[in-house]
């Protein structure tokens, strides 16, 4: 079975097409924005054109309008090849990428909105070990942070701890790595985790 991985809720776009358990191509491009407009390039340069019976796709924390771009283009090809579609959490994937430095449980932490940063801690084998929160970064430093810490927020954080033991591992979400992500955290569900309550707030009457 084929299973098309696409990744675009941080600076980083990226698709993988697995055969199985073998990755057979992928694309990978930091590009900050642009991702509506070079996302379904990069699936059309797969092999085959990335068609696969799986979609897996990011549901975030990270851009919104990245995460509603990978969203609007896992739907329609699932649509279009009648195939599965299911989400993962981006902090999940940068554990996983992570994990190629570090067999220790990590802290991830990325980039989020006015200021904040998204962090969750994750156990050696990849599931979560705390829920993602939006904190700022004086918070962020003063809850339990392991001693490895991935994410583009890693060596602004090391900083922060003070302790000269942290160990900053910078990397982005890479769809290379979706295969890598436990079960457990695999869902049909695909609505957005934003990690943060959204900016614009009804007003009361």
């Amino acid at each position: 079975m084929r299973i098309l991985a696409i990744e675009t809720a941080t600076e980083a776009c990226s698709v993988a097409l697995f055969e199985g358990n073998t990755l057979i191509d992928s694309r990978h491009e930091v590009l900050g924005r642009g991702h509506a407009e070079r996302l379904v390039p990069m699936i059309a340069d797969l092999t085959e054109q990335g068609r696969a019976e799986e979609i897996r796709v990011s549901l975030g924390p990270g851009s919104f309008t990245g995460v509603r771009i990978g969203l609007a283009v896992a739907r329609a090809l699932g649509i279009a090849w009648n195939a599965e579609v299911r989400g993962y959490p981006t902090l999940a994937l940068v554990a996983a990428v992570a994990r190629e430095q570090t067999a220790h449980p990590l802290t991830v932490c990325m980039n989020g909105g006015h200021g904040e940063w998204f962090v969750q801690n994750f156990n050696a084998d990849g599931t979560e070990g705390s829920a993602a929160e939006s904190l700022s970064p004086e918070d962020a430093a003063a809850g339990e942070i392991y001693t490895d810490i991935a994410g583009n927020r890693a060596n602004e954080l090391a900083v922060l701890i003070h302790d000269g033991k942290a160990r900053p591992l910078h990397c982005l979400p890479d769809a290379r790595h979706a295969l890598q992500l436990p079960a457990s955290l695999l869902t049909t569900d695909l609505s957005p985790i934003y990690g943060r309550a959204p900016d614009a707030k009804v007003s009361a009457r």
